[in-house]
């Protein structure tokens, strides 16, 4: 997950985005190009003034240049629909006069705390933006492995008393910094716990921090559970992978012991940043299906689809968290690859994800507090994203991996920001580490995107290894393994998965790149037919209605390797 380090200061309805300064020379404001619309960013609304023949790119800037709002960390939606597109041009979205553009930014999860007492001790953590000063204080006592008396404690910032009630994005929004001192002003008195299996009291023993004459029992009464975790079984038979359950018990221990779940500001959809039992690190990111990019609960404002599709063509708001755990379940690992910790991976690396069902009142619940169906995916340890850092740096095999699992599933959403990266401390090694995949084996080749394409590694021709990989790809096999787990793909999305698997296999018996392969999946504009879509059209119209799935793919393997053959002709 990427961060932007980015300080958001609150939007003013009434404050004009678009100086008319800008214009001068430049624009017409009444020319027939020039159009209006208005831009909805958290639930302020103001308007902007743009051409036509704006790119997205273009757009962007405008908002960057007057509100500070940096491109990378800016995602625009119109309609239901991402205008993910840079180079694409205004017009070519649809979009209009009097349109509505939501921007959902991309921002830190994390703030840096460091907290001083008036003896001089300091300690230093991370939270996340959303939580309040009620739970810094409850961090600090878990950081000292002690239990605060939250009456004897005060914080102070900048000479202000904070209210147990401010949000840290909110503390946040005064300062530049990346990191905000805060002053325990009053002597904070601290306890240690143990919690006897089953009992119904807690015996606490006081220790100090600070100098504390004498310590003092306490007794408290254990409240009931407030959450509930358990997979989402459709087929008895399936074995859970033994990944996923370890997953599933590191989050249930932090839900456990009270760590409220932390909603990420990166993404259009519902994110939450699971925390570890004791509340210093996380462990999984949880995607409920209903907080998804136009669902009935998105937290971010975004419409409500009118006809099920989702951001991307070809992909049905609500499946998202089955298409996270499908490309988990398909990046099949090799013999002998693991991971920096020393686990078994997946070729390309995605981390261990599986489908759950979560009860808990820190997710969106605007109607009333109920369990949620998502994804939960293992948190990865890193170094930021790749959006972060140019891409030079990359071990070419890296990249491949990942070009290997875009192709394979037709990723319409393969960004930077969703290429973490982590470097092993020993070696140097650098790996890359794939994750959002909540719009891979969409129904269509439409929206196909894969950032890696214009990446030097992608020019470079596949290892032996990886053309060995691809080689036992089988996409038969991949679609049994998902009904196996209970995911009985569209008939739309096997075709997909079949097609796709099937380009990547020709591609690498010819000899063809990363890039090669990947243009041809991949629209160079909004307007223009991929390769990929003209074979799929073409075979369409050469058979008749009625002809069999089998009989359709024989006639798209005749026209690709003919289409192959003519790419094949020119170099």
């Amino acid at each position: 997950m990427s961060s932007a380090g980015l300080a958001v200061s609150r939007i003013r309805a009434e404050e004009p985005l678009i100086s008319p300064r800008f214009f001068h020379n430049a624009l017409d404001l009444n020319s027939a190009e020039s159009i209006m619309v208005f831009l909805s960013v958290s639930g302020n609304v103001i308007p902007l003034r743009v051409c036509e023949s704006d790119s997205i790119e273009c757009v962007k800037l405008k908002i960057q240049r007057f509100k500070g709002y940096y491109v990378k960390s800016q995602k625009l939606v119109c309609g239901g629909r991402e205008l993910s597109r840079s180079n694409s041009l205004v017009r070519d979205y649809g979009v209009a006069n009097g349109n509505v553009l939501h921007l959902v930014l991309k921002l830190s999860d994390l703030q840096t705390i460091k907290v001083k007492t008036t003896c001089g001790k300091e300690l230093t953590f991370d939270v996340g933006r959303y939580q309040d000063v009620r739970y810094i204080k409850k961090q600090i006592a878990k950081r000292a492995k002690v239990l605060v008396d939250q009456e004897d404690q005060e914080l102070v910032y900048e000479g202000e008393l904070l209210k147990d009630q401010q949000l840290v994005d909110d503390i946040c929004s005064k300062q530049n910094d990346a990191v905000i001192h805060l002053l325990v002003r009053k002597t904070a008195k601290f306890s240690s716990k143990h919690v006897e299996k089953n009992c119904e009291e807690l015996s606490v023993e006081v220790s100090e921090l600070e100098k504390i004459e004498k310590p003092v029992p306490i007794l408290a009464k254990v409240c009931d559970k407030d959450f509930v975790l358990e997979p989402v079984v459709v087929n008895p038979k399936a074995e859970i992978p033994s990944a996923i359950l370890e997953v599933m018990e590191m989050t249930y221990a932090g839900l456990e012991n009270g760590n409220p779940p932390i909603r990420s500001a990166d993404g259009s959809g519902g994110v939450y940043l699971i925390q570890d039992s004791a509340g210093l690190e996380y462990v999984s990111v949880f995607k409920p299906i209903d907080e998804e990019p136009k669902a009935i609960n998105n937290p971010h404002g975004i419409p409500l689809t009118s006809d099920g599709e989702g951001l991307k063509r070809g992909t049905i708001v609500g499946q998202g968290a089955y298409r996270e755990v499908a490309a988990y379940l398909l990046d099949h690992p090799l013999s002998g690859r693991r991971g920096i910790t020393g686990e078994e991976m997946g070729f390309a690396g995605v981390p261990p994800t599986g489908l759950v069902s979560c009860l808990n009142k820190g997710f969106n619940h605007p109607n009333g507090i109920t369990p949620k169906i998502g994804s939960l995916q293992k948190f990865v340890k890193n170094n930021g994203s790749c959006e972060d850092i140019g891409p030079g740096s990359f071990p070419t095999e890296e990249v491949h991996k990942i070009s290997v699992l875009d192709i394979r599933l037709a990723n319409a959403d393969r960004h930077a920001g969703n290429i973490l990266f982590s470097k092993d401390k020993e070696t140097g090694q650098t790996v890359l580490i794939p994750i959002d995949h909540g719009y891979c084996l969409p129904e269509c080749f439409e929206d196909c995107t894969f950032e890696w394409l214009y990446w030097p590694q992608a020019r470079q021709p596949y290892s032996a290894e990886t053309v060995e990989y691809i080689r036992s790809l089988d996409a038969e096999e991949d679609i049994a393994i998902l009904k196996y787990y209970g995911w009985d793909l569209p008939i739309e999305s096997a075709r997909t998965l079949r097609i796709s698997t099937m380009l990547l296999k020709k591609g690498v018996e010819l000899g063809l790149t990363p890039y090669e392969i990947g243009t041809i999946m991949c629209r160079v504009n909004i307007n223009n037919e991929s390769m990929i879509e003209e074979i799929v059209q073409e075979a369409l119209d050469s058979v008749l209605p009625a002809t069999s799935e089998a009989a359709f793919l024989e006639t798209v393997s005749d026209i690709m390797d003919r289409r192959l053959d003519e790419i094949s002709t020119r170099q």
